[in-house]
């Protein structure tokens, strides 16, 4: 048997990240509020309400006690909603120390304070306890991982032996992971990219071609550089897998949580009614708020950002968004 790795939260993507993890060799716990979901994997190896045609393999157990779960472990990997993170990490800051890994799967930016999952951790866990820390990023949707479809994603750490250390854990059979430093640019192109992918979904809602798709997947990584650059990022991940790399994942695939939202917009649906039928979080629509305050705090042109947020918040139709967007002063491409 391996290295403990706890997973916080029982999700697709945590789900996924279990499964891996198990079939890597290590000995892992999962953590799920909800009781049927223990029960359920507990009992017949199956997440009873994600990813349910996985099998799970029986070296994951999973546990409602978070400070159970997070005790003793060397690698705690966070899989949870970006809205949850601050009371989980407040929960379990008991039980971590500073030899273990903190491993961030989670893709969006706190609503309230416009931190990014590393700076709310930082913020948390006092400095003499803090687990090292690694962005987990990059296009992986959770079914086609744990179906082995060749998968490539970045563990992007100020800390290289932590990163390596994820890259040479983690890494298994169909998934390749790549490492690099830039934490920040790690944290926004995965977050960013979900905003970007709701308006693509607007744009094939009102029936847009692969034309538009296209001039939106393009101009929505400028408006994600520009942010990411003013934030201390560097350019190359941008144009790597947790940038370049997710957003045309999540702008062009049928997997896409927050393609969908968009998609139903475009059709005419109300937000609240997409959302309530959906079982799991597109992390896009709270992000949108915190990307926006963001981008109005450092003074970043984001016109597809304001857009989005104009239809889930403002009442603006994505039609008129659409006609917004393309009616905006002609400028050469390069403009920043």
């Amino acid at each position: 048997m391996g290295r403990r790795v706890a997973v916080i939260g029982a999700g697709s993507w945590g789900t996924a990240l279990a499964i891996v993890a198990a079939r890597a060799d290590h000995d892992v716990r999962l953590w799920s509020r909800n009781a049927a979901v223990v029960e359920s994997i507990n009992r017949n190896h199956v997440n009873s309400l994600y990813l349910t045609d996985a099998l799970i393999p029986n070296s994951v157990r999973a546990n409602r006690d978070i400070e159970e779960v997070t005790n003793g472990a060397e690698l705690v990997i966070l899989a949870a909603p970006s809205h949850t993170i601050r009371g989980l990490v407040t929960t379990m800051a008991p039980a971590l120390r500073a030899e273990m890994i903190m491993v961030s799967a989670t893709k969006g930016i706190e609503i309230e304070s416009g931190k990014r999952i590393s700076q709310v951790v930082a913020e948390v866990v006092p400095e003499a306890d803090r687990p090292r820390f690694v962005c987990l990023t990059g296009p992986s949707f959770a079914k086609e991982v744990i179906q082995n479809h060749p998968t490539a994603v970045v563990a992007a750490s100020e800390d290289r032996d932590a990163s390596r250390l994820v890259q040479a854990e983690l890494s298994f059979d169909n998934l390749r992971i790549y490492t690099n430093d830039d934490v920040i640019g790690a944290e926004l192109g995965g977050s960013v990219k979900n905003v970007m992918a709701i308006a693509a979904g607007m744009v094939g809602g009102l029936g847009f071609g692969s034309n538009s798709v296209a001039a939106l997947i393009t101009r929505g990584l400028a408006e994600m550089t520009r942010l990411a650059l003013r934030e201390g990022a560097k350019l190359e991940t941008l144009m790597g897998l947790a940038g370049l790399g997710d957003l045309v994942l999540t702008c062009t695939g049928n997997l896409s949580r927050n393609r969908f939202v968009g998609q139903e917009l475009g059709r005419g649906r109300s937000l609240n009614d997409i959302t309530t039928s959906m079982n799991e979080v597109a992390e896009g629509v709270k992000t949108t708020q915190a990307v926006k305050q963001l981008a109005d705090r450092t003074g970043t042109e984001m016109p597809i950002t304001n857009e989005v947020y104009g239809v889930l918040y403002e009442g603006r139709l994505a039609s008129d968004a659409a006609d917004e967007l393309m009616t905006r002063p002609l400028r050469e491409e390069s403009h920043r």
